[in-house]
């Protein structure tokens, strides 16, 4: 994540007012590394603190390799000349007056960054009350316990970011801990009665063009987001549990529904060939009741309540397979904006003529964050807007809704909140394939591939995200 522009930096105290809003919450038992390129802030950068009696050796990762790992983060911001640190305790002891407890940790740091270019300006222990430079011995100034963390949270920049519209949240997991409520019983049965039309055409590229022409609507919403009807709650929950159609709406956000589309028609989607993952697992896609199930393959004589019953389709479409269903009846879509005419016909649910082969972004290259160049960044907060509202009622589809949700703040950048999302996905749905692959890679240390370079990074004070 990088700094904003024009904000005029006072003081050590400004610095460390600013690491909580740049990250969305206050750290505890962290170290935060900033980048310089010149006098102004680069990238920030989060890490969990490594025990400070660790020690290299055999079975234990130590200063020096905590230290090679940060600096390898850091090197995404190619244009950083220099590098702050902050030291984020959760004792005030931590901040005693020879910095004994990290002095082993910061003279590491300060060599691996040193010979990466990056050479140490600045560092900072902050305790639960009290906070210090790393540096400064004197005791005129530095007298122990040290400055009251108060004039970090009062200072000036901490205004100003407030004024902008810059909140400081529970750290990540804090919202997630407590339980959801008992699912509305009208939502699960709704997504039951989707789930069950969907059975017989999870291979469909007509049914497949209206889950998505559904979606855009629907992410095409102002913000606020509205309270969405039950049958629309039902059908979108229905389509997650689609494992291709899901992994072609987090596409859509990123990409466009062109990607998406012809990545689709590259993988195999159309012909029976489909994965677990998007590009990761091979398997079938199925629908899914509320319940985590198979649905099964018969159709009820009606669509859920609120949908559209004429479907405007009859027998097979161009670019569908012979003999294909019609699509599904739409869904309440009162209010949502319609989307503009295709070349080539009108109305949702239209088939999707093969392209002629050229280079096309796969589904894997934008789950890692490698194409397109530069992501959709106002619609995935869109889309994290719908995935946080039919998410409450849980089951499978709460899990997909969950990942879907760590996916897009990892790709910005926000690994520790992405981590609380993939955890609360797998105990959502024990086994949850993609939070746990997801979860693996964030874990591993693998930046996002957007997150990693300044020009296409997500900036959190735009106002669409701020």
């Amino acid at each position: 994540m990088t700094a904003p522009d024009h904000l005029s930096i006072t003081g050590p105290e400004d610095i460390l007012g600013f690491i909580p809003h740049s990250l969305g919450y206050w750290p505890a038992s962290s170290l935060v590394a900033m980048t310089m390129q010149g006098k102004r802030l680069g990238a920030t950068l989060r890490v969990d603190l490594p025990d400070p009696e660790s020690r290299e050796g055999p079975g234990s990762a130590g200063p020096a390799f905590f230290a090679r790992s940060v600096v390898s983060y850091l090197e995404a911001d190619d244009e950083a000349d220099g590098s702050l640190l902050a030291f984020f305790t959760d004792s005030d002891a931590d901040t005693d007056p020879h910095g004994t407890a990290w002095a082993g940790l910061l003279a590491e740091l300060e060599q691996a960054l040193s010979d990466a270019g990056m050479p140490v300006r600045d560092a900072w222990l902050v305790g639960a009350d009290y906070w210090r430079n790393a540096y400064c011995l004197d005791p005129c100034c530095c007298a122990p316990p040290g400055r009251p963390v108060d004039e970090i949270r009062n200072s000036r920049l901490n205004a100003e970011m407030v004024f902008r519209g810059s909140t400081v949240g529970a750290a990540p997991g804090a919202g997630l801990r407590t339980p959801p409520g008992a699912a509305d019983p009208a939502v699960l049965k709704s997504q039951r009665d989707w789930a069950e039309l969907f059975s017989a055409r999870t291979r469909d590229s007509v049914q497949f063009g209206q889950v998505l022409d559904v979606w855009s609507r629907v992410l095409d919403a102002a913000a606020p987001l509205p309270q969405l009807p039950t049958a629309l709650t039902g059908y979108l929950r229905a389509s997650l549990c689609v494992l291709p159609w899901r992994d072609a709406v987090l596409v859509m956000a990123a990409a466009g529904p062109e990607i998406a589309k012809r990545g689709a028609e590259e993988f195999g989607v159309f012909d029976g060939v489909a994965s677990d993952t998007g590009a990761l697992v091979a398997g079938a896609p199925k629908a899914c009741d509320p319940d985590g199930g198979a649905s099964g393959a018969g159709a009820p004589a009606r669509a859920p309540d609120g949908g559209a019953r004429d479907a405007g389709r009859r027998g097979s479409l161009r670019g569908s397979v012979a003999g294909a269903r019609s699509p599904v009846p739409l869904p309440p879509l009162e209010g949502f904006p319609a989307l503009p005419p295709r070349p080539g016909g009108a109305g949702s649910g239209r088939a999707f003529v093969k392209q002629q082969p050229q280079q096309v972004a796969g589904y894997g290259e934008v789950l890692l964050g490698l194409a397109p160049p530069v992501p959709d960044w106002a619609r995935m907060a869109s889309l994290e807007r719908v995935l946080e509202q039919i998410g409450t009622a849980g089951g499978e589809a709460g899990a997909a809704a969950l990942t879907g949700r760590g996916w897009i703040e990892w790709c910005r950048g926000k690994g520790s909140f992405a981590h609380a999302l993939f955890s609360r996905a797998g105990q959502e749905h024990p086994g949850y394939r993609l939070a746990e692959l997801l979860d693996e890679l964030a874990g591993r240390g693998t930046l996002c591939g957007w997150a990693g370079r300044r020009e296409t990074a997500w900036q959190r004070f735009k106002p669409d995200v701020a």
